[in-house]
């Protein structure tokens, strides 16, 4: 597994899972549970979730499956923004910290932007930190604007990594975010790799895919992988899905490839509202 680091110096796997969207239907919770446990056996240690995903449940899915492989993780939650005052800050982290049943989150993620002063998550952010509760804070889709007034709040240097949405067809952060975190050392975290499966009917992945034996899936996320400073989180709630995903490491595009993805997909001329889903 190929690793990043953050800017403390410790390393991520480059490859994570996502867990949007799970936990609501009880019928797959068997499937996603499985997935979970395959991928921290592929190295795919890094977790995401959040407590809005299924108002809490994700995050008690996870925890309910990494009881036992807890030490091996390294996990990664939200808070939402109408949390993040700085006590109610403190809260919604012990909230979630029970749910995942453990005793520290290793990020703890600010999910977006909205009223609440960031001086006051920052604070909140800094009181976890020194209480052992979180290891690294950081963001969420947060533009280049968003990131350069934390930067100027006391303590806002310390962010970890920003979360953002970022695939072949998402490709406006390239203009300006990514070159400013890749600048500043902090890790992007590509949310919907895959645009949550719509991608994988592009024709042009299909032709890729097909020149190299692989699936138009893998493709996708190869193109991600190999971006600089970029950790990509796809979900799979199945485990085929999973080694699927886990098999994009060992894809590598060749100029061509880029050339067709490019003329598909071409990257943003100028500055572009973040996108979000």
């Amino acid at each position: 597994m190929r690793t990043l680091p953050l800017p403390s110096g410790e390393h991520v796997p480059v490859l994570g899972q996502g867990t949007w969207g799970w936990a609501q239907d009880p019928a797959r919770r068997g499937s996603e549970k499985e997935s979970l446990l395959l991928g921290m056996d592929l190295g795919m240690t890094l977790i995401d979730t959040a407590e809005m995903y299924g108002q809490g449940a994700a995050e008690e899915l996870v925890g309910e499956t990494l009881a036992a492989r807890r030490d091996e993780a390294f996990l990664v939650t939200k808070v939402l923004p109408y949390n993040a005052g700085r006590m109610d800050t403190v809260n919604a982290c012990e909230r979630s910290l029970k749910r995942l049943r453990t005793d520290r989150i290793d990020l703890y993620l600010l999910h977006w932007r909205a009223t609440v002063p960031l001086e006051e998550t920052v604070s909140a952010f800094d009181e976890l930190l020194r209480a052992g509760k979180i290891r690294h804070w950081g963001v969420s889709n947060f533009d280049p604007a968003d990131l350069r007034e934390l930067a100027e709040v006391p303590g806002g240097d310390a962010i970890a990594a920003n979360q953002v949405l970022y695939n072949p067809a998402r490709r406006g952060i390239e203009y300006d975010l990514l070159p400013l975190c890749q600048e500043r050392g902090v890790p992007v975290m590509a949310y919907s790799p895959v645009e949550q499966g719509r991608l994988l009917t592009a024709p042009v992945l299909d032709a890729v895919a097909g020149r190299h034996g692989v699936s138009a899936a893998q493709v996708a996320l190869a193109w991600v992988l190999s971006r600089a400073g970029v950790v990509a989180i796809p979900r799979a709630g199945r485990p085929e899905h999973v080694r699927d995903n886990h098999a994009a490491l060992a894809l590598t595009l060749t100029e061509d490839d880029r050339a067709e993805l490019d003329a598909a997909f071409p990257p943003n001329r100028g500055p572009v509202p973040l996108e979000m889903l």
